[in-house]
């Protein structure tokens, strides 16, 4: 990793900044990840019941604030605010390591959550303040790299830890991790500070973290805790709906909206946020669905499982480097999403026609070309929107970008959930999914077409 010059930072201090705030991401990543393998033996050591909001509370509340961070970015500084996210997720996660009942527990992880929903807006953010457009979108690559290791190594690290040193050691690995992290960005990051006075949009904070909350919920509960046509489900559609026509109305009377309508008004943030929509549903949403698919077309061992799924992971990789390095060469990245929906509809159409019958080279084949197409969107989305975004509403934008990626993720988790449980054939829901899947990045696709190509600076931000 090289270190070119960067604004706010001394060269030799250039990538151990750029490594502190990776660091931060991933941990943040990771930590969705390792609590899953631990959950038998918090439960044993805890008890109680509503060990789901274990994890539903920090995925909750790291999505409710992210829109909240990327505002108070812009009228704060990007550095407090980031400062303050992790120190929130380390204060979170040293109280989860001493939570001595599962209610106190559940009650770390949402506090764990709400600062993990500052670290990936903070540092993107931050980001478009340290380089220019091209050198930017080389250093987002890296984010591929934390979301792949993360997803590929969380399950087995979360397992060796609690196995050797409890299940508590998770999360003191995260706390002395992230305070190196916090050090090394307190210690050699200095950025400007925003001139004049901020206003904060708190009936629109309130009303957008009740939308999304109702939301979140809805489609986590929806076809699995409740029937779609229960009334919880009817009153959480209700809250929803209630809370976004609220929220839009108050955004237009707002002097600082924390989610500035004019954004809108912009064609290439109107394609970056539906894109991205339809990535976080399809490539986030189906990847619980993907170990059951490898199950279901005849592979019945775990590790077997494992090397069918990892080629996905490192398409991922591959594809997002790739193409980082190639927008930062040509600065032109508006090709990029209609490729990514491209090929997801092409490994889509192949698994939905796949049986136990397919040799699994060609089934690793399809994953891999799948893993491709979620890599090739992953960083150039926030790249085009930022690129035509005003600087003061640059966290506002990202804030964006990420809490509607996370919201297409929960509502394809539903969707798709409710499509498996559907067909009682495993096989065949399987391939529902795919099509279903397909369908959505078709429609993707069309949308992406209309991506305009401007190219991406290779001047610093004034």
């Amino acid at each position: 990793m090289s270190s070119p010059p960067v604004a706010g930072v001394r060269p030799k201090h250039a990538r151990p900044v750029l490594l502190g705030l990776l660091l931060s991401v991933f941990l943040a990543m990771l930590d969705a990840q390792v609590v899953a393998t631990a959950l038998p033996r918090v439960l044993a050591d805890l008890g109680g019941s509503g060990f789901a909001w274990i994890t539903t509370g920090y995925l909750l509340a790291s999505t409710i604030s992210a829109p909240a961070y990327g505002k108070f970015g812009d009228q704060f500084g990007r550095k407090p605010v980031f400062v303050t996210a992790i120190a929130l997720f380390l204060a979170g996660s040293a109280a989860c390591a001493l939570a001595p009942t599962l209610p106190l527990l559940i009650a770390a992880r949402v506090l764990q959550g709400i600062g993990a929903g500052g670290l990936f807006v903070s540092v993107i953010s931050i980001l478009f303040d340290l380089y220019p457009g091209r050198e930017r979108a080389r250093v987002m690559g890296y984010f591929s790299v934390c979301f792949a290791v993360a997803s590929l190594a969380g399950p087995a690290v979360g397992g060796v830890l609690t196995d050797l040193l409890g299940w508590r050691s998770i999360f003191l690995v995260t706390v002395l991790a992230g305070v190196l992290a916090l050090a090394v960005v307190v210690r050699y990051l200095r950025l400007p500070k925003p001139h004049g006075r901020a206003v904060l949009d708190w009936p629109g904070l309130i009303l957008l973290s009740g939308a999304i909350g109702a939301l979140t919920l809805l489609t986590s509960w929806a076809g699995s805790r409740y029937p779609w046509l229960s009334w919880p489900i009817g009153l959480l559609a209700i809250a929803t709906i209630v809370c976004g026509i609220a929220f839009v109305a108050a955004e237009r009377r707002a002097r600082e909206p924390v989610l500035p309508p004019r954004l809108f008004r912009d064609g290439t943030f109107r394609v970056a946020t539906s894109v991205s929509v339809i990535a976080g549903f399809v490539f986030l949403g189906t990847v619980n669905y993907l170990a059951l698919f490898v199950r279901a077309i005849g592979v019945t061992s775990a590790s077997v499982t494992g090397l069918v799924l990892s080629p996905m992971m490192l398409g991922v990789v591959a594809s997002s480097m790739l193409s980082s390095r190639r927008i930062a060469k040509t600065g032109s990245y508006h090709r990029y999403p209609a490729a990514s929906m491209a090929l997801g509809l092409l490994s889509c159409a192949l698994m939905s026609i796949m049986d136990a019958s397919v040799p699994l080279p060609l089934v690793a084949g399809t994953l891999a070309v799948f893993g491709l197409a979620a890599g090739l969107n992953m960083q150039v989305l926030g790249l085009a929107a930022q690129n035509t975004a005003p600087p003061g509403d640059i966290g506002a934008v990202s804030g964006a970008i990420t809490f509607l990626r996370s919201l297409g993720t929960a509502v394809g988790i539903s969707v798709f959930g409710s499509v498996f449980t559907a067909t009682p054939d495993h096989v065949s829901a399987l391939h529902h999914v795919a099509l279903t899947a397909g369908v959505l990045l078709a429609v993707g696709f069309a949308v992406s077409l209309s991506l305009k190509s401007i190219p991406l600076s290779t001047k610093e931000h004034s």
